[in-house]
């Protein structure tokens, strides 16, 4: 394998910085703890699925059709 190909030399740069990090590490496992609350946990329970509650037997796009006209006329 070529030792200086750009991949190569960009896989090494990321491994070797995460590597020699003390406090890095903490603040990428806090950043992906948040992460992961926010968009596993929080999408549960705030974010429902309009689609699945709103279509009937598979027909969304019908759905979001005349949902999109009705708000863009206002009617």
């Amino acid at each position: 394998m070529k030792k200086n190909g750009f991949w190569y030399n960009a896989f090494h740069l990321y491994y070797d910085g995460f590597r020699q990090m003390t406090l890095g590490k903490t603040l990428w496992l806090i950043i992906g703890i948040k992460l992961f609350i926010m968009f596993a946990i929080l999408k549960v329970f705030f974010f429902p699925n309009f689609l699945k509650q709103n279509a009937k037997d598979g027909n969304e796009a019908e759905f979001v059709a005349t949902e999109f006209v009705e708000r863009s006329t206002g009617e």
